[in-house]
């Protein structure tokens, strides 16, 4: 699965039983910002985004985050 995309990627943490989680971090900058995290959300029984308040992303960062929400999805089907 891609984990890097051109202004972003995803670093998996804290591998649970039955899902994954990724911390999302910014290619930009001084280094490896932090952004926020995919991980799975139990009501919704899907992966979702939780970021950090006041974090801006522009059309291209959420097509990505949607690609890699999109292919872990099918990588749990």
């Amino acid at each position: 699965m891609k984990t890097a995309y051109r202004h972003i990627w995803f670093e998996e943490i804290e591998p649970k039983p039955k899902t994954k989680q990724f911390m999302i971090r910014s290619n930009a900058g001084e280094g490896d910002s932090f952004l926020g995290y995919i991980k799975w959300y139990g009501p919704w029984r899907r992966y979702c985004l939780f970021t950090l308040p006041d974090i801006v992303f522009d059309a291209e960062c959420l097509e990505d985050i949607q690609d890699f929400l999109k292919n872990l999805m099918l990588e749990r089907k």
